[in-house]
């Protein structure tokens, strides 16, 4: 039996175990540099940087989602699921789409224009389910990171 709830600062040691859990499943565990502390400090501190869901099948962890507000200066308010992540062992049982459908649900509550999200290109069986609901593939815009050095080197230049 599925059950999905939001997270607590009890489970942030639990979303500190998934979130490297979907780092090695995405093949970039040493990018991985938030400790646990820091999930406590920046998601349920007095103003919380995201909102997680803990899905749980028979009782154990079987994924989770994280999301954070954004806005959008062409339609408004909007949700950015940075994480869906279901355990392989959990896989094949409809609990990623649920967990999707409960991100929704925070939406439409909340009145947000969307929720937005990425997949890598080789995530075959996500892009599949993610169109099977409809979602739209924004093909014409490419993510951007600036981070590490070039961060710090950029925030250090002058005008």
């Amino acid at each position: 039996m599925l059950s999905i709830r939001p997270a607590t600062v009890a489970d942030a040691g639990l979303l500190c175990a998934l979130i490297r859990k979907l780092a090695e499943f995405e093949h970039e565990l040493d990018l991985v540099k938030i400790q646990e502390e820091d999930l406590v400090r920046d998601g349920f501190g007095a103003n919380p940087k995201f909102r997680a869901l803990i899905a749980e099948w028979e009782g154990q962890a079987a994924g989770y989602a994280l999301i954070f507000d954004y806005y959008s200066t062409w339609a408004g308010p909007g949700l950015f699921l940075e994480d869906l992540f279901v355990r392989e062992q959990f896989r094949g049982r409809g609990i990623g789409k649920e967990l999707l459908a409960a991100v929704a649900r925070i939406a439409v509550q909340e009145n947000r224009y969307g929720v937005h999200w990425e997949v890598l290109d080789w995530n075959e069986k996500a892009i599949e389910m993610y169109k099977l609901l409809g979602a739209k593939f924004r093909d014409q815009w490419r993510p951007l990171l600036l981070r590490d050095e070039a961060l710090h080197r950029l925030a250090g230049k002058t005008t």
